[in-house]
């Protein structure tokens, strides 16, 4: 299952995912916002990210404007690595290298077909397990 969640600057980007999500038979869970209404995107962040921590979701998807606050917020939480990608093979690079675990987009930065891309990507590559990517997140976690 994957975890997906926005601020009001990512609704509508959102709301594409979920259609290719509907379209694909991907299983989510939506954690908000529910409308283009003005919200703060740390708490949005924040509940994909636990989503992820906890184990509910394999993996997550957060949205705001431009992706950098929501990113931001998501990586407060412990464990998390969450990147901001805006091509493919960033997507392919940060699951291949870093393992992350949510994917960041900004919604007036990409448009929903690259986005609907991106996150095809991000979801259909795998971590490679290399030794030297595995000791680089140990890293991290430390």
């Amino acid at each position: 299952m994957i975890a997906i969640g926005s601020d009001h600057g990512g609704y509508t980007l959102k709301q594409e995912i979920i259609k290719y999500f509907k379209e694909n038979n991907i299983e989510y869970k939506d954690v908000g916002c529910n409308s283009e209404e003005s919200c703060d995107y740390a708490q949005f962040g924040k509940a994909v990210a636990k989503l992820v921590i906890d184990g509910e979701c394999e993996k997550g998807i957060v949205i705001c404007g431009t992706g950098i606050g929501i990113s931001i917020a998501a990586n407060k939480i412990k464990g998390i690595r969450a990147a901001l990608c805006h091509d493919c093979f960033s997507a392919q690079a940060t699951r291949e290298h870093n393992d992350a675990n949510i994917l960041a987009l900004g919604a007036r930065v990409v448009g929903p077909g690259l986005a609907i891309k991106i996150v095809e990507t991000f979801l259909g590559t795998e971590f490679s397990n290399d030794e030297r990517h595995v000791r680089r997140i140990s890293q991290i976690e430390e």
